[in-house]
């Protein structure tokens, strides 16, 4: 019975020797022969860490045949465990190295594990990419519009080509601020000429003057050429603007004209409010004239003069006397030929 178990266990664990024989030994064999240097120990270590060695002998047979032999599986293994592309790292690596960029794989690694296309990269470095400014795709048009300081708009299309900064691919600026930057100082640099024509004579004086900025600092680009594409003469924005200053001030100098006559109008009808007022006092201080007088006579403060011989001779009509005292009384109807009014008096 032992016997019998026992050669139960034998057969079972050599079965297990020959499976992990026919999944390892293919794999071994291939990174032996092209120089790889992976240990069938380490291949099953890699299955128990839960790393797919097939990715990592392929990556590694790769690195050795295009002379990378620095990279090691182990640092194959870790970026796979991390969750980066181990076969586009290793890609990129290949044609970095076969373009003469300097590329190492830890800035890689890094640039893989920031979520950045490291072939792609890698690419553009080499086969450099040209931007369009503005790019059409923002939806603000393909024109950038300066003013000269002669006041004439010119409206220029740039092209800027540019090619990869893998040492500041990982925090650098991307294509929107490259853009955003030469759009400034275009504009900038039209705004320096004295005029139009300048531009319009020379259009590298523009590109001389964006390129001496250094706009690719703190990019993940390097800036190789700006181009003007295209270059046309827009409208006199100075003249423009000088007209419409021209109106604002007309508009400014009728709100003034307004102004004055409508304080002119209202200083009219106070001065008429005025004359009506002191024609009001008028009336009223005639209307206290009789009071004053028929109070006068009542005090005895009015006296008549002294007649002459004649008139004390002459006999006093009581008629005439009643209106001669009446006409005293009511001076306003005397000077305005009303009727006076007879009053009858007591004797006393």
């Amino acid at each position: 019975m032992i016997t019998f178990w026992g050669f139960i266990i034998v057969a079972v664990a050599f079965t297990g020797l020959l499976l992990l024989f026919s999944r390892y030994f293919s794999l071994w064999l291939q990174a032996y022969v092209s120089g790889a240097r992976i240990g069938f120990l380490s291949l099953i270590a890699m299955s128990l860490r839960k790393v797919n060695p097939d990715v990592i002998v392929r990556c590694k047979v790769m690195a050795v045949q295009a002379g990378l032999p620095h990279v090691s599986a182990n640092e194959i293994e870790a970026q796979y465990l991390a969750g980066g592309d181990v076969q586009r790292v290793t890609l990129a690596l290949i044609a970095a190295n076969r373009a003469s960029i300097e590329l190492d794989w830890d800035t890689a690694t890094a640039i893989d594990l920031a979520g950045r296309d490291i072939v792609e990269a890698v690419r553009i470095s080499v086969n450099p990419k040209v931007i369009n400014c503005p790019d059409p795709k923002d939806g603000y048009g393909d024109m950038l519009y300066g003013v000269a300081k002669d006041g004439i708009q010119l409206k220029v299309r740039v092209r800027v080509t540019v090619r990869t900064n893998l040492a500041q691919l990982v925090g650098g600026a991307t294509e929107s601020t490259v853009i955003a930057r030469v759009g400034q100082s275009i504009i900038s640099a039209i705004g320096s000429c004295e005029s139009y024509r300048d531009a319009l004579g020379d259009p590298s004086v523009i590109s001389r003057q964006v390129i001496a900025k250094g706009l690719d600092s703190q990019t993940a680009f390097a800036i190789v050429s700006i181009d003007i594409a295209d270059i046309d003469v827009g409208t006199n924005i100075g003249a423009k603007l000088q007209t419409d200053q021209a109106d604002a001030d007309i508009r400014i100098a009728r709100a003034d004209a307004e102004k004055r006559r409508a304080m002119a109008v209202a200083s009219q009808q106070e001065m008429k409010a005025k004359v009506t007022e002191s024609r009001a006092m008028v009336v009223l201080a005639r209307a206290e004239i009789p009071k004053a007088l028929a109070d006068a006579l009542r005090a005895g403060h009015i006296r008549s003069r002294r007649p002459s011989q004649f008139q004390r001779d002459r006999p006093r009509d009581p008629q005439s006397v009643a209106a001669s005292f009446d006409a005293a009384s009511n001076p306003r109807g005397a000077d305005e030929g009303l009727p006076i009014t007879k009053s009858k008096g007591k004797q006393t």
